[in-house]
């Protein structure tokens, strides 16, 4: 087995990532009955013997003794990482996990990338190295971080930078939060432009998320509770926006169910690589088979169900109506629309008891409604992993490798636009020592670039399908 490493950067990153390490917590209790340290446990946690302090030495199997998570909490805020080290999680971290400061970056991208990674950096390296040397084989970062913030679009973009250096050869995979068109940060077009070119040169994969579509999902939810469309008795653990049956004693957070959606698209995401199945997929297939293009690695999600559960008062919805679902825009986390655009690859992971031939049927279904590029008609990647969510007898993750992506970096630049054209709070970034025009000028740039490659792709779209010229090979 492998292991992941979580970095978990701003304050939206660490509540993010606090959901994430609740949540797998109960998914490997459930499955995990005999509270034995096995593999699946040890791709996210370490079991340490915690009877001479912190430092014990990582104890590879047998009872557990104390889990540790593989994790790296940064906030240039203590206010996340302190409630969440006072709260039911302390013990899943130790100090040495964790850097803090106490003024923030102001939602400004060059005080977290210039002036806070350049005074962090040795310290942030030197706890990479460490959580490194506890994993036997690393495959993957994962890096959970906001745009709109300035730890999290800059600092946290400054730690992918640094992880490529230090780790060239383990995959980047990058959660990012994006900001709504009414966000309260003036300044978070700037920092999502900054943020946006890095992650352009320096992630595989990036998962956008946006947070309209996030507000959406657990509206939808509330109401369809409110209506009795789930029965009379909805059980709230059948909920992927719920806390339900947590560590947490506390009252929700406004944003913890919307942090639990995209904490389960990470469950979902990592479930091939913690547990048995009959076709595993390893989060390296994915960025294999997903990016043709280094550059187009922006993959959309969509997760179902986002609420039906087999002891609910309504008929399991059947199997052929999940992959249904994972296609429609209502299950998405991202607000975008797959089905009308080109698709470059599509990865399903299907969790539960689900069988090859349900996949192929179901892909053979969907396939003539969904335009692909001429030359990846047979784009399909797929993974079948035997253990269902908590609550659920199975579940479907499907990430598109899709044109869709475009509006979203378009309306982006607008924005950034409107305040560029004005000069707009520029001083509170220039004044940044290393911080010059140019950054702007590049950061702009390259995402018109993107924007342009994915216009290129849409040309193609509807065309004739036309297998490319083969070498002639003279005998």
């Amino acid at each position: 087995m492998t292991q992941s490493v979580v970095v978990q950067v701003g304050q939206c990153g660490n509540q993010v990532g606090c959901r994430f390490w609740d949540l797998a917590l109960r998914e490997h209790a459930a499955v995990n009955k005999k509270g034995i340290y096995d593999e699946a446990l040890s791709s996210f946690f370490r079991n340490v013997d915690t009877r001479s302090g912190d430092n014990g030495p990582d104890i590879c199997k047998g009872k557990i003794c104390s889990l540790k998570a593989r994790a790296l909490l940064i906030d240039m805020e203590e206010g996340v990482v302190n409630e969440i080290l006072q709260g039911p999680l302390r013990d899943v971290f130790d100090s040495k996990q964790l850097i803090t400061d106490v003024s923030g970056s102001g939602n400004n991208w060059a005080v977290g990338h210039k002036i806070y990674g350049c005074q962090y950096r040795e310290n942030i390296v030197e706890k990479l190295r460490k959580t490194a040397e506890h994993c036997d084989c690393l495959q993957c970062f994962f890096i959970i971080h906001s745009m709109g913030g300035g730890t999290g679009s800059g600092l946290g973009t400054f730690v992918l930078n640094l992880l490529e250096e230090e780790f060239p050869e383990v995959y980047r995979f990058v959660t990012s939060v994006y900001p709504s068109g009414e966000d309260d940060v003036i300044t978070s077009p700037y920092n999502s432009v900054l943020a946006m070119k890095e992650l352009n040169e320096h992630a595989d994969c990036v998962l956008p998320i946006e947070n309209e579509s996030l507000f959406e999902i657990v509206n939808k939810i509330h109401q369809m509770i409110n209506s009795g469309k789930l029965g009379s008795t909805v059980k709230q653990n059948s909920l992927v926006t719920s806390s339900a049956g947590n560590a947490k004693t506390l009252q929700e957070k406004p944003f913890d169910a919307m942090n639990n959606i995209v904490a389960n698209l990470l469950l979902n995401l990592t479930s091939s690589s913690r547990f048995e199945g009959s076709l595993n997929m390893d989060l390296n297939e994915i960025s294999m088979n997903l990016v043709p293009f280094p550059r187009l690695h922006y993959l959309v999600s969509s997760l179902t169900p986002l609420y039906t559960l087999a002891d609910v008062n309504v008929p399991s919805r059947r199997l052929d109506q999940m992959f249904s679902d994972a296609f429609s825009r209502d299950h998405q986390l991202i607000q975008a629309d797959p089905k009308h655009s080109l698709y470059l690859a599509c990865a399903l992971l299907v969790r539960g008891n689900v069988q090859v031939s349900d996949l192929r049927r179901n892909i053979e279904r969907l396939k003539p409604s969904l335009h692909f590029v001429s030359w990846n008609q047979e784009g399909w990647k797929t993974g079948l992993c035997s253990v269902p969510p908590v609550g659920h007898s199975h579940s479907l993750l499907a990430l598109a490798n899709n044109t869709c992506v475009k509006p979203t970096f378009i309306e982006l630049k607008d924005r950034f636009m409107k305040l560029y054209k004005k000069k707009a709070h520029l001083h509170h970034y220039l004044q940044i020592d290393g911080m010059e025009q140019s950054c702007f000028s590049e950061a702009i740039s390259s995402l018109s670039d993107l924007i342009e490659e994915y216009n290129e792709l849409d040309v193609t779209k509807g065309g004739p399908r036309i297998d490319p010229s083969r070498l002639k090979i003279a005998v």
